[in-house]
């Protein structure tokens, strides 16, 4: 009983945790020219780490343009 009132709550700290990790990944991604929406990847689990190391390791288009 106690936990029902808290469950709003909860939902509104995940969706603010959720833009807190989403926003600053798309900008990574715009930035090294990939679509911004990949960003949101960061978001599913075991995926998050697979797409951190492709950011990690891969050349960026943005960096190959300058080359």
């Amino acid at each position: 009983m106690m936990h029902e009132g808290m469950m709003g709550g909860h939902l509104l700290w995940m969706l603010f945790m959720a833009l807190v990790m989403v926003i600053p990944f798309w900008r990574i991604c715009s930035k090294a020219g990939y679509p911004g929406w990949l960003g949101i990847l960061i978001l599913i689990p075991l995926v998050n780490l697979i797409f951190l190391y492709f950011l990690a390791f891969s050349q960026w288009p943005a960096h190959r343009r300058f080359k």
